[in-house]
């Protein structure tokens, strides 16, 4: 039993799934006339509140393009240091916006209002206009950090009259949804795009989707064609998408709860020196002093464990879909024994 916990994009399509995909109706969504495209940006616009929304091969386009629609160089994107954008995405806010990047502080990823603010440029002829901040909910370097709604607000009332925008990497937003009091649509009303990923814990094999106002996600059409992102009868991997979306929200919930129980069996392992606090279906554990993820990693792969270096002195896991009760239970019982 090969248990793979490097991250939740590892989930194999299920039966259900691949028989979606079979009976697909396709056409050409270049042509914007493929049918189970056009039936997945439709709900998922509906789901976020927005007008119109988009569909990506990646997370990683989908904010790229959002980035490039909401801006115009020279200016500036305020995110947390740890930002997806900024550190997982090849330097893509420079090479396709034409954008410097200030970076901020956060706890557990998040950024406050007073951050932001004290973040955002004045008018003067040396400085960069701030033009976007950017902000990810559930934040994957905090450990599946989860923004509240109070937060989120407190951002917008420092950016009201500004003409700054604000963008969501919402690669996990079902997450935090299913771990909230919030729906997608409320935790989604603050922003001008919001970019959700379908191929993490919900089990696409591949997709996001990018929503925004009618004319925002016009533009992104463009863009995406510009970096080779219009595909033809892609309906064969929205079909997945959709059935995702219907049918594995909710086993989220499980994903959080065996992520739970794998923390609590880890802060027990003699290797790990803490965790960050495990909100939803991400566990970061820093290691004792004079450790290397090495060390960890090297024996969990003996006991058929998969996890991933998280910088020089932490690993993590991620729980997903394709995680069963007795892999959970096999991962406790190997880290308790480290």
């Amino acid at each position: 039993m090969l248990v793979d916990l490097r991250s939740d994009t590892v989930t194999k399509p299920s039966v259900g799934m691949l028989k979606a995909i079979s009976s697909a109706k396709l056409g050409d969504d270049v042509f914007e006339e493929d049918p189970t495209i056009i039936k997945l940006e439709a709900m998922v616009a509906e789901m976020l509140g927005k007008e119109s929304s988009l569909f990506f091969p990646s997370g990683t386009m989908a904010n790229q393009v959002a980035i490039k629609t909401l801006s115009s160089p020279p200016g500036e994107l305020i995110c947390d240091k740890n930002s997806h954008v900024y550190l997982y995405e090849s330097g893509g806010i420079a090479f396709n916006s034409g954008l410097s990047v200030k970076l901020l502080d956060g706890e557990l990823g998040k950024v406050t209002a007073e951050s932001v603010s004290a973040a955002i440029n004045e008018d003067h002829v040396y400085l960069p206009e701030s033009q976007i901040v950017s902000i990810e909910n559930t934040h994957n370097r905090g450990g599946g950090s989860i923004y509240s709604m109070e937060e989120l607000d407190s951002i917008v009332g420092v950016l009201k009259d500004t003409g700054i925008r604000f963008h969501l990497d919402g690669a996990r937003l079902f997450n935090a949804v299913t771990e909230s009091d919030y729906s997608a649509s409320e935790f989604s009303r603050p922003f001008d795009t919001v970019s959700v990923c379908l191929s993490k814990g919900l089990g696409a094999p591949v997709g996001s989707v990018l929503a925004g106002s009618a004319a925002n996600i016009r533009k992104a059409r463009k863009l995406r064609k510009v970096m080779g992102g219009g595909m033809r009868q892609v309906g064969i991997l929205g079909a997945a998408c959709i059935y995702a979306l219907e049918n594995n929200i909710e086993k989220l919930k499980d994903d959080h709860i065996r992520a739970k129980h794998i923390a609590e069996a880890i802060l027990n392992c003699s290797m790990i020196k803490s965790t960050l606090p495990v909100e939803t279906n991400i566990i970061v554990a820093e290691l004792k002093e004079g450790l290397k993820p090495d060390d960890i990693l090297s024996k969990l792969r003996e006991n058929n464990i998969l996890s991933f270096a998280f910088g020089k002195n932490a690993i993590r896991m991620v729980t997903h879909l394709d995680l069963t009760d007795e892999m959970a239970d096999h991962v406790s019982k190997v880290v308790r024994n480290l």
